[in-house]
């Protein structure tokens, strides 16, 4: 795990890799849905000074400023703090993602298809269009974003011109009328605490650009790690995801003997 700071002079600069070191600064998290490849900012832009030329470099000047505002030095992003290049650096870092999210100090998630500034109708209010946004948000239709929803204990959302729309608690109940998801795992209880089955339950619906994550994407939900084979299909994915399920299941009935 490398993570980002932002210098004085507007800078991004990443820090060692941190994997194995156990004194982590309090870092905050980004999630976002990602664009095209071409407009999303990798490792490698920003190691060769090419980022500002991309989109998606406004989101992590997003996230980085709003990480000072809250007194936080360091950041972390998936679409560049990760050096996809490297598989073994990839596997091991989806395997660890949901942890990381879970340690974040603070979550923002940038909602880009959520603005505070356009009105549907004359008497409608802006609060009320963003609310209908909100809604509709691509990101609540993505399957990495689930376990973003679920695994750190702070997530704030921002529209896409960055004000603050509210937090997984004030914002709790459109949460779970728009995902089905519990509010009390909205709220933090532990998942093993939620059935396989429902858990399952809450990727219906879900997108992902590859059919694989679909099920990678729920190792973090379910506590559980194997190594990442895309090109496996998504069936054959799902198939040792609940291979591993069954393993831990196991081996908790066992620890309770």
């Amino acid at each position: 795990m490398r993570l980002l700071q932002l210098s004085d002079s507007g800078d991004f600069t990443f820090t060692k890799d941190l994997v194995g070191d156990d004194r982590i600064p309090s870092y905050a998290i980004l999630s976002h849905t990602w664009s095209s490849e071409i407009d999303e900012v990798s490792f490698k832009d920003l190691t060769d000074g090419t980022a500002k030329d991309k989109a998606g470099y406004e989101k992590i000047q997003f996230c980085g400023e709003r990480a000072r505002q809250d007194g936080l030095q360091y950041f972390w992003i998936d679409t560049c703090c990760i050096n996809r290049a490297d598989y073994t650096e990839l596997s091991r870092s989806i395997n660890s993602m949901f942890h990381w999210y879970q340690n974040a100090a603070k979550c923002y998630v940038y909602l880009s298809d959520v603005s505070i500034t356009t009105r549907k109708a004359s008497n409608e209010s802006s609060e009320v269009t963003w609310k209908s946004d909100f809604q509709e948000s691509r990101w609540f239709k993505r399957g990495w974003t689930l376990q973003e929803l679920l695994a750190p204990v702070t997530v704030e959302f921002f529209s896409r011109e960055r004000q603050r729309l509210g937090n997984k608690t004030s914002l709790r109940q459109q949460i779970h009328e728009i995902t089905g998801i519990t509010d009390s795992a909205l709220q933090g209880d532990h998942l093993s605490q939620f059935s396989v089955d429902e858990r399952l339950s809450w990727i219906d619906g879900r997108q992902t650009k590859l059919e694989e994550d679909k099920a990678y994407s729920l190792l973090g939900i379910f506590d559980v790690s194997m190594p990442l084979i895309y090109g496996e299909g998504g069936e054959r994915a799902f198939q040792r995801l609940q291979e591993e399920i069954n393993k831990s299941s196991k081996g908790m009935h066992r620890a309770s003997v």
